[in-house]
């Protein structure tokens, strides 16, 4: 049985829980809807840029992102 949080599973729980449909978040990201579901379903890594731009996005850290901590509250940023 595994207990551990899926990389993938927090941007789609997130993208549901805000009301976002993938296409919309694609286009925030300036990627193709299909690379975009690539991500939510772990087929395709997501690059660095990516994961920070969803960070911002959801106001969230990038740490809550890829299941490092479950505190989804983002640190102080730099201005």
């Amino acid at each position: 049985m595994r207990n551990e949080v899926l990389k993938y599973e927090r941007i789609r729980n997130l993208r549901i829980d805000k009301g976002f449909t993938q296409s919309q978040v694609a286009l925030y990201l300036n990627v193709k809807q299909n690379t975009y579901s690539q991500y939510e379903i772990g087929v395709l890594n997501y690059p660095l840029d990516v994961v920070i731009k969803l960070a911002e996005f959801y106001g969230t850290s990038v740490d809550y992102l890829v299941g490092l901590t479950d505190n989804p509250n983002p640190y102080e940023r730099k201005k």
